[in-house]
């Protein structure tokens, strides 16, 4: 099942810079807990889930529980077009959000 999403919708999802630093992360790693995204990007629990609820929201990320643990993953049905307009906004928006994956779990 392909993701439904248009060019206005990704460009709205991605429009924050906690949220494209989120959709970031999980476009270099397979897939991620809450709490690493927590440490990557430096931000409250709170902040992070309420943005991950927006992303899983507009179709870009998926979740699945394992025990008490939330991992997230960009949504593998998301058309090509997608994954390669957030393929190619990865590196610049790395730079600028000095972005790096920090491991907390």
């Amino acid at each position: 099942m392909r993701a439904m999403i248009s060019p206005t919708q990704l460009a709205r999802c991605l429009g924050d810079e906690h949220r494209l630093g989120i959709v970031c992360l999980l476009f270099r790693q397979e897939e991620l807990c809450v709490c690493d995204l927590v440490s990557s990007l430096e931000a409250p629990q709170p902040t992070v889930s309420r943005h991950l609820a927006q992303l899983r929201g507009c179709g870009l990320v998926v979740a699945r529980r394992e025990g008490t643990w939330m991992h997230y993953r960009l949504n593998p049905a998301l058309p090509a077009w997608a994954r390669d307009t957030i393929g190619t906004l990865v590196a610049p928006a790395e730079q600028q959000l000095a972005l790096s994956l920090r491991r907390a779990c």
